[in-house]
């Protein structure tokens, strides 16, 4: 545990140095590090967008991905209460800060947490929406420890946290959400909205079938004389 301790202090300070010399960079770290959680609210509505028309475990996976987040953060609160925390300006008040003072307590992040929590819900819906959203989680968790709010572990757990609640989460509800998508999804104020793609939602075992019966296989044994009579 000292160890990791010292390789997080070790980065921390790297990062703040960094962030002594590239006082050009502030502006924009400090908005995206304050903000940049509002950016997130365009992947997660591109996974439903994405999503309406194709089936209803997809579609479910879509609706999911901004309950997920605010579950993870719920769970976040108490982990933190519980380890108490301090942030790093209050710790090394020499270090530079970018950050507001907060009262409330560094590890986990929540910045972190709902990143993470991102990610993994739309990595279900559509793996590019799920790479555009680890972008910003990576960007979110640095900037969280340029702008002196967080010691690099506080994000990596709150990124890891998050992705954990997530897909936990949906690992357990995934049948029940997947069959209210699909109730819903034909309701009449819905179903323009909503109503599932037949060539990218059968892929079902009974669309298989279906689509077996609508072609028959030709017989491949040879016709007799007699047959080919009574054809003719």
């Amino acid at each position: 545990m000292d160890t990791l301790r010292h390789l997080d202090d070790r980065l921390a300070v790297a990062v703040n140095d960094f962030a002594r010399h590239t006082g050009w960079l502030h502006g924009p770290a400090l908005a995206f590090a304050s903000y940049g959680v509002l950016l997130f609210a365009a992947p997660l509505v591109a996974g439903v967008v994405v999503s309406r028309h194709r089936g209803p475990q997809v579609l479910a996976a879509a609706g999911w991905a901004p309950l997920g987040t605010l579950l993870a953060v719920a769970v976040n609160q108490p982990i933190g209460r519980a380890v108490a925390e301090n942030r790093p300006y209050v710790t090394h008040p020499q270090w530079l800060r970018l950050a507001a003072r907060t009262s409330d307590f560094s590890f986990p992040s929540d910045h972190a947490t709902m990143a993470g929590a991102v990610v993994l819900g739309l990595w279900l819906v559509s793996r590019r929406l799920g790479l555009a959203a680890a972008v910003l989680a990576v960007l979110m968790a640095f900037t969280r420890v340029y702008v002196g709010a967080h010691y690099p572990w506080d994000v990596v757990a709150g990124l890891l946290l998050g992705g954990a609640v997530s897909g936990l989460g949906w690992l357990v509800l995934r049948g029940p959400l997947t069959r209210t998508a699909a109730a819903l999804r034909v309701l009449p104020s819905l179903r323009a909205v909503f109503a599932a793609d037949p060539a990218a939602a059968g892929n079902g075992r009974r669309g298989w079938q279906d689509g077996h019966r609508r072609t028959p296989r030709a017989d491949p044994r040879p016709r007799s004389s007699g047959d080919r009579a009574r054809v003719s």
